[in-house]
């Protein structure tokens, strides 16, 4: 199907718009579709009246696999104005009377009242689409409402997360500081408790707290013996903190440390800050600690740490000199009680005594010689449980007891039963252990008796080497009466007879069996002459091999009685 007219007036191409309508309904365009036509086609006729000249108006229907409405305006002079087209798919043959013709203004007035029914229900389905987009844009705007709602909640619930992470990291950075901080305190506690030495106490000092708490460490004694720098004048601060007992913080602006009080800055160096920690101690304090900070300031945390170190360093000096002080006593007490051994006419002596490596260096054990009224020489060796001061006190009494009873002339056994009551009577708890030994000139024996104490050994001349272990008493001091007996051997000229301690033969791993043996065999493997000619010599020769493996945590006291012609 097509169809032509020619446009020359406003009439024609109102007649052409009426024509095109009525054919596209008949072919079954929707309302909308036909006003969609319709409008662009109104839009181009009146362009093309506005332009002027002839024009015509082409409705061309195609039935082809589908069908479409072709609408077309040309030009009478087409080479000035190219053609207009549009097409708009519709059904292949007319399913209304096309009414194509349009002339009478009845047919106008109808066409026109078609066209606004078109119009109409174009405008319902525009209020529709406006109701419905209206409706989806209150939707959307609810949806963005909850979105940033969410995205809301959202940012909160991250900068809470923010704060919580950033709370757990301060507090972790807070627990491995503080954990650094007892760490630094214990092991600076065993370095300043492993020594007894005050001066090498003090020398630590410095090496412990620098660089990482302080820059720079001065040590004030007010005995001035351990004082580290060359005499001068003191920061007021550190005489201040001397005087009060307590920590005090110099700079131009207030530290704010916990337990410290703020001073102003030191005369000596205004620019320095500086931080004086008394050493305390139950008495007085020993001298003030003078630190630079290793930064601008100290942290609080390090300020306390660093009281609390002030507080050790001060304990373990002040135990280091009163055990100095202890051990000179000792020492002195344990130098003038090993008297000089007695010179008899064919009886040689040699005695040798070695502290303990390990705490006041003076215990319990002791040797003694001396004569008897009778002419006959007493040789004793003992050991008084415990180590330190009282241990030497106790010994020197027992020392002084035993020579006291043995000018009435008594036998070893009877000696050391006077000597357990006297004990027991003294000191309940304290004991002690002891071998005395007799030697009457002109008679060869040697008599002897033992409470608790290490067997003595007798070289025969032959290099024969005797265990004298019959019958021993107990220790002396325990609560229990006993008589000690005496027991009696051969002592040929070139006799040799060692009294010893524990210390010498004891050793922790393996008792003490092994280390008598061992000595046994040491002193079985001197000649005759060795032992007569030089028995102090000998006596060193017996001790070094025995003391390679000891631990030396115990006194060690060797006692050497060598008998020859002149003698017996």
């Amino acid at each position: 199907m097509k169809r032509t007219w020619r446009i020359d007036t406003v009439t024609d191409a109102a007649q052409a718009r009426i024509a095109t309508a009525r054919l596209a309904a008949a072919y079954g365009l929707t309302p909308l579709e036909r006003t969609r036509l319709t409008t662009a086609l109104s839009a181009r006729l009146r362009q093309c009246l506005a332009k002027g000249g002839s024009w015509r108006l082409t409705l061309h229907v195609t039935a082809a696999e589908r069908a479409q409405l072709h609408v077309t305006v040309t030009s009478s002079h087409p080479a000035e104005h190219p053609p207009w087209r549009t097409a708009v798919a519709c059904a292949a043959q007319p399913v209304a009377d096309d009414g194509v013709a349009a002339g009478s203004p009845a047919d106008l007035a109808e066409s026109l009242m078609g066209a606004d029914e078109d119009t109409a229900l174009l405008l319902a389905k525009l209020t529709e689409q406006e109701q419905l987009v209206a409706f989806h844009r209150e939707e959307l705007h609810q949806t963005n409402q909850g979105v940033l709602a969410l995205h809301a909640e959202l940012d909160a619930a991250g900068q809470a997360q923010q704060k919580a992470f950033a709370a757990e990291r301060r507090a972790r950075q807070e627990a491995e500081s503080a954990r650094r901080r007892l760490t630094f305190l214990a092991d600076a506690s065993a370095a300043l408790t492993s020594s007894l030495n005050h001066d090498e106490i003090v020398r630590r000092l410095p090496e412990l707290l620098v660089p990482e708490y302080a820059r720079s460490v001065d040590v004030w004694l007010f005995d001035g013996g351990d004082d580290r720098r060359p005499p001068g004048p003191r920061p007021a601060v550190a005489v201040l903190a001397a005087r009060t007992g307590r920590p005090q913080y110099a700079a131009r602006e207030p530290g704010l440390l916990p337990g410290v009080d703020d001073q102003p800055p030191s005369a000596l160096d205004p620019e320095q800050p500086l931080l004086c920690l008394p050493l305390p101690t139950r008495r007085a304090p020993l001298g003030v600690l003078t630190l630079t900070p290793p930064g601008d300031r100290w942290e609080p945390d390090d300020a306390v740490m660093l009281i609390e170190f002030a507080r050790r360093a001060s304990i373990a000096i002040d135990n280091a000199r009163r055990f100095e002080r202890n051990r000179d006593i000792a020492e002195t007490l344990q130098r003038a009680l090993l008297t000089d051994l007695p010179a008899t006419p064919g009886l040689h002596l040699a005695a040798r005594y070695l502290p303990a490596t390990h705490g006041l260096n003076i215990g319990g054990d002791w040797y003694d010689a001396f004569p008897q009224p009778d002419g006959s020489l007493i040789a004793v060796i003992g050991d008084v449980t415990g180590h330190g001061l009282h241990a030497a006190v106790m010994m020197s009494q027992l020392r002084t007891a035993l020579r006291a009873y043995a000018v009435d002339g008594g036998s070893p056994g009877t000696l050391l039963t006077r000597l357990h009551t006297f004990l027991h009577h003294l000191q309940p708890d304290l004991y002690a252990t002891a071998v005395i030994a007799r030697f009457q000139p002109g008679r060869p024996t040697l008599t002897w008796a033992a409470a608790g104490h290490p067997p003595p050994l007798l070289r025969t001349p032959d290099g024969q080497v005797h265990t004298l272990d019959a019958k021993p008493g107990a220790m002396l001091g325990i609560p229990l009466q006993q008589r000690i007996d005496d027991h009696t051997v051969d002592l040929p000229p070139g006799s040799t007879l060692a009294l010893y301690t524990d210390g010498l033969v004891e050793r922790r791993a393996a008792g003490i069996d092994p280390g008598i043996a061992r000595l046994a065999t040491s002193l079985g493997g001197f000649r005759p002459d060795e032992l007569e000619r030089d028995l102090d010599g000998s006596a060193d020769r017996i001790l070094d091999p025995l003391l390679v493996d000891s631990e030396r945590d115990d006194d060690v006291c060797l006692l050497l009685c060598h008998t020859t012609e002149g003698f017996v």
